[in-house]
């Protein structure tokens, strides 16, 4: 059956990794292919990488660097940034990555999500909203390039535009509780789980893993992921990469489902 998934998910930033907090101020925690051959060992569901320089430095993704990731890979691999046409999706898919997740390339041509699904199957395609409070108001809001610029998009209303136009999964990124590990935005995520019925996953403030098991709780099914909780440890974030092993994660799932009702 269908379960719910624990991603972590890394950060490229000038060929480094990193972590960053509410899109700022990257530190620097170690080699990608050394955190992806920690991760196989660890038996992770799923992997999100994210090249977080592309797409503002104007440049195609690094393709030397995502044929170098897919190969390491052991676990399905979902690739991020700099992604602007349908060839560039069907050349990372070629090198092996399971998805590839859009963002400010969808805001600005829609059109690229429904032809990118034509070509290599609806399931292979992200769309990344990263959504901050914006305005006087503080409501929710779409912003691209490493949270940067407004879009004016409302998230709810954008989800439900983008499974329309054939998009296979959803990826929701608080800016504001990125790096915080003060727990995700339950309020942000249950707005667009009503809305759509798009595979989502959620990502930014996860501190521990009862944030996890409260997101599936109320969620179900869903995407649960994280990158300093999988690259820090302790109150000093002292770096090392980690992972529930495989009877943490069995009971966590196990108790979040017979919780939900859902079938085990």
């Amino acid at each position: 059956m269908v379960r719910p998934r624990i991603i972590p998910c890394l950060l490229i930033h000038e060929g480094g990794l990193v972590k960053t907090t509410r899109f700022a101020d990257p530190k620097y925690v170690g080699d990608p292919i050394n955190a992806v051959r920690i991760f196989n060992e660890k038996e992770v569901d799923e992997l999100i990488v994210v090249d977080i320089d592309a797409t503002r430095e104007k440049r195609e993704p690094n393709y030397r660097v995502i044929a170098g990731l897919a190969n390491e890979c052991r676990m399905p691999l979902c690739y991020g940034g700099g992604v602007q046409t349908v060839d560039q999706v069907e050349r990372i898919i070629g090198l092996g990555v399971e998805k590839v997740a859009l963002s400010s390339s969808a805001v600005a041509n829609p059109d690229l999500v429904t032809n990118a699904a034509r070509q290599v199957g609806s399931q292979s395609v992200v769309v990344v909203l990263d959504v901050a409070r914006t305005g006087l108001m503080r409501r929710y809001e779409v912003m691209t390039h490493n949270g940067k610029t407004r879009t004016g998009l409302d998230p709810v209303a954008w989800a439900v535009r983008l499974e329309k136009l054939g998009a296979g999964e959803i990826l929701i990124n608080s800016v504001d509780r990125d790096g915080s590990m003060q727990g995700y935005d339950l309020d942000l995520a249950g707005g667009i789980r009503e809305a759509i019925t798009l595979p989502m996953t959620v990502l930014g403030g996860a501190g521990s893993l009862a944030d996890i098991e409260g997101l599936i709780r109320t969620h179900k099914i869903i995407g649960a992921a994280a990158g300093s909780l999988f690259v820090f440890k302790g109150k000093y974030r002292a770096v090392l990469i980690n992972y529930p092993n495989r009877a943490e994660k069995s009971a966590l799932l196990d108790r979040t489902l017979a919780n939900s009702g859902a079938p085990a």
